[in-house]
């Protein structure tokens, strides 16, 4: 296979993969999933943070509500443009690597393999928000370290920076190649001027982190609460210690099982020495295996869950490092094997999303919001003047509230003893709960209830 085909079976695969990948969920779905609904709630009241993350996602998707407004489709295709920028990223790594074309394109395919890369896309978040952050971090790591450009590791410390305002999970990826660079340091291969970077990172940061303060670091608060047991379980016990690094290995096993089973085709043997003076291994085992490492000794010490969705990033550049592993041992006689394998992954995938779109009932993405907004809409311009302009409650009810609703008020969290500072004494307001009794106390507005949701509305007649 010449590299002028393994760089069209690249593109073919990008392209199939954003058309696939936009259509399934926007012909399937009757709702968007509740992490992008959530992102949309924080983009219409844009600040440098929020009390659950970074202020990234939130950014990208108002973007697309600016250019698209509320067309299901348009969040679809954002999150795989995320996704194959992020594949394009990985393969120009891959060729710098390998000087390959078809190492790099198999390296890419391989990933296809990995649900976090093809299932859980279609719903925009932080995990998918950080994807091309996380490669191109990566990537211009690497050029900084191979040719000690400024440029070079002013763009590492900008991407980094973008990867930590998409979720702070980020610092582990940061962790390992902070091991690389002191590494480095010590045995001399590389001088100072890789602390440049730290003033692009800083640079991109210093917003959210002037709001973190202000905001009485309200965002790792909430991080460390929920990376608490008691999130969870409702006790610490030291139990936790143990079974939940085990729960997580065992998991991401399971993940990677169809990776193993892509690779058998392409690996005629599994044994290898490795050469742990070779600098490209070295890097690679600091950005694959010294996160993941590090995820697990956080669980084993502090005994806290690893939700498997944080672990989206981690397997960005493990194609790469298998392939690397075992470039002395590939046999590309199977090749015709490994294309049919990954076909039929290729295709399964989708398939099975719509299967479970389409059979399975009161799903986040079957819930009725643009009949709940229309109703609302009509119920406001019945009894109120003048517009809806803040909508209050949980992020899911009030944030699709606010994405539906012609107006596109504002979000904001909370009640009213909550955030009355934030309200002016004319804007028209809708609050929404699944309980009578929490509004009861806050609104004493205009009720109606439809679908277990009570509504009420405060505006001027």
């Amino acid at each position: 296979m010449g590299d002028n085909t393994s760089k069209k079976i690249f593109f073919y695969f990008l392209i199939s993969h954003l058309i696939f990948w936009t259509l399934v969920p926007s012909l399937t779905n009757n709702n968007l999933p509740r992490d992008t609904i959530e992102a949309l709630a924080w983009g219409s009241n844009l600040d440098w943070g929020f009390d659950k993350h970074p202020p990234l996602s939130a950014f990208a998707v108002e973007i697309f509500y600016k250019i698209f407004g509320n067309q299901d489709w348009a969040y679809y295709f954002l999150s795989q443009i995320f996704v194959i920028l992020t594949f394009f990223v990985v393969w120009v790594f891959s060729r710098e690597l390998f000087k390959n074309d078809k190492y790099a394109l198999i390296s890419v395919l391989l990933l296809e393999s990995i649900y976090f890369y093809n299932f859980t896309t279609p719903e925009f978040n932080v995990n998918v928000c950080q994807l091309p952050f996380w490669a191109l971090a990566v990537f211009y790591c690497w050029k900084g370290f191979k040719n000690n450009k400024i440029n070079d590791w002013l763009l590492f410390g900008l991407f980094a920076g973008f990867g930590v305002l998409s979720k702070y999970l980020f610092i582990y990826l940061l962790c390992g190649i902070d091991l690389f660079l002191i590494y480095m340091l010590i045995k001399k291969k590389i001088d100072l001027k890789c602390l440049v970077s730290l003033f692009s990172f800083l640079l991109i940061l210093i917003p959210h982190l002037v709001w973190l303060i202000e905001n009485d670091y309200i965002t790792i608060f909430y991080g460390i609460h929920r990376t608490s047991a008691e999130f969870y379980v409702g006790s610490q016990s030291f139990l936790n210690h143990i079974e939940y690094p085990v729960i997580f290995l065992i998991k991401q096993i399971a993940i990677l099982c169809p990776f193993f089973l892509l690779l058998l085709f392409v690996v005629k043997k599994f044994k290898n020495r490795l050469n742990l003076n070779d600098e490209k291994l070295i890097f690679l085992i600091s950005i694959n295996l010294v996160p993941i490492a590090l995820v697990l000794l956080t669980s084993l010490l502090i005994g806290i869950k690893i939700r498997t969705m944080w672990m989206t990033p981690f397997y960005l550049f493990f194609g790469v490092f298998a392939l690397y592993i075992f470039r002395k041992n590939l046999d590309f006689k199977k090749i015709k094997n490994f294309y049919v394998i990954f076909l039929i992954l290729f295709f399964i995938s989708p398939l099975v999303y719509s299967i479970n779109s389409l059979s399975k009932k009161n799903q986040r993405i079957d819930y009725p919001a643009k009949e709940i907004s229309k109703v609302v809409e009509k119920s406001w311009n019945k009894n109120f003047k003048n517009t809806i302009d803040i909508v209050v409650g949980q992020s899911w009810w009030a944030g699709n509230l606010s994405y539906h609703l012609k107006t596109r008020p504002k979000y904001i969290r909370g009640y009213l003893d909550f955030v009355s500072k934030e309200i002016g004494p004319n804007e028209g307001i809708v609050y929404i709960e699944n309980e009578k009794s929490k509004l009861t106390k806050v609104c004493p507005g205009v009720y109606f209830v439809m679908h277990k949701m009570y509504i009420c509305m405060v505006g001027t007649k």
